[in-house]
């Protein structure tokens, strides 16, 4: 029964873990908008392109490219910002902090739900001006400051050694769909970034929200023609590409299939305990039937049938399991709260998952008990009778 236990609750707890950990990411993307599309720089057939870091030092897209979208296709594409990211120093006093330093157009804030809880967020005069003014993440405020609550609106922090002025505080957002924290960057004007931080001319990507969900594959079509024509690309394509792009539905898409893929795994490992629990109640059995050998020659030779055996030991079997799988509910069920109590998990705990290990702990228990029942039943009275 104790294997029957440890399969059941593994089973729960795992598919549990698995479904909230999907519907966590699930929830993130979908909160940023489901017609948002990224372009990324380098090619999506070859290896090291576009990776979720940004393109790294591929400097295939530029700041002009992100003017021409927004000035060629206003019907489909609502929205465009050019951002430049890196890792940079931030330095208040006598403590710095290295963190996420994102050059962003001040379209940004609108096109990824970047909203700012306290001051206000860049607009374009000093993203034309090359200001240096920041929003910062409470993440940055609290390793530089000791006290995620503190109003840096207005005071003066370096990045990069470059002094900038803080005029918004990020609202917080908490970890990401892949454990990264979202608090922990600053944000700057893209020119800013680019020119005056990281001295670059490149972009890490093209943030894009369309006009409609139903405008992404046009969308789509039109930037990827207009940058092949940009960066005069020539055939095969997609081979040839120098850049790739995705919208925010095919991520998700992505996203679920590698969720559902690593529960399929992790309930996959703890069926393996079910079935060496079955084997267990299997041996436990026929062992039971060696001991019992006596008994089942007395119990024929009074007139027991061979359906009575055998139905005595399926249905030993068959409870010993099915104890053992609603003991396992409870331990699964326990340990998903104990996981998501102490420790912040996402977990969702689905009835269906339940119900299909009650079956599949009765089940296995009914297979494994029919030969050990099977065993029993064939025993002949007179040599049962006989056994020591």
């Amino acid at each position: 029964m104790l294997g029957i236990v440890i399969g059941v609750g593994a089973v729960i707890a795992m598919v549990a873990l698995g479904q909230g950990a999907a519907a966590s990411i699930r929830q993130q993307f979908e909160a940023m908008g489901t017609n948002l599309v990224v372009v990324r720089p380098g090619s999506p057939i070859r290896r090291g392109g576009g990776g979720p870091g940004g393109g790294g030092g591929i400097t295939t897209l530029v700041q002009t490219d992100a003017d021409t979208i927004s000035k060629r296709f206003p019907d489909t594409v609502a929205a465009v910002a050019a951002v430049c990211r890196g890792n940079g120093d931030a330095k208040l006093g006598d403590i710095t902090w290295t963190t996420s330093i994102i050059g962003a157009a001040p379209s940004y804030g609108t096109i990824t739900k970047t909203d700012v809880e306290a001051g206000r967020f860049m607009n374009a005069d000093e993203e034309k001006g090359r200001a240096r003014v920041c929003c910062v993440g409470r993440t940055v405020i609290e390793k530089l400051t000791g006290d995620r609550t503190t109003n840096l609106v207005g005071k003066d922090i370096e990045l990069n050694r470059a002094r900038f002025t803080v005029i918004g505080i990020l609202k917080e957002k908490g970890v990401g769909a892949f454990g990264q924290d979202q608090d922990d960057l600053v944000i700057i004007p893209c020119s800013t970034a680019m020119r005056r931080v990281f001295n670059r001319t490149y972009l890490s990507e093209i943030d894009m929200m369309c006009a409609t969900e139903a405008d992404i594959d046009l969308a789509t079509e039109q930037v990827v023609s207009l940058l092949r024509q940009r960066h005069k690309l020539r055939p095969p394509f997609p081979d040839n590409d120098d850049f790739n792009v995705r919208s925010q539905s095919q991520i998700l898409q992505a996203s679920a299939q590698s969720s559902g893929v690593m529960t399929a795994l992790l309930g996959s490992i703890a069926f393996v305990s079910l079935m060496v629990g079955g084997i267990g109640i299997m041996n436990i059995m026929l062992v039971s039937v060696t001991e019992r050998t006596r008994e089942i020659g007395i119990r024929k030779a009074v007139g027991a049938r061979r359906h009575d055996i055998l139905m005595q030991f399926v249905i030993e079997a068959l409870v010993i399991a099915v104890m053992g799988g609603f003991i396992g509910i409870a331990l699964g069920v326990g340990t998903v709260l104990i996981i998501t109590h102490f420790l912040g998990w996402n977990a969702l705990i689905q009835v269906s998952s339940i119900i299909l290990s009650v079956v599949v702990s009765g089940a296995i228990g009914l297979f494994f008990g029919i030969f050990p029942a099977v065993r029993a039943a064939s025993l002949n009275p007179i040599d049962a009778l006989r056994y020591e």
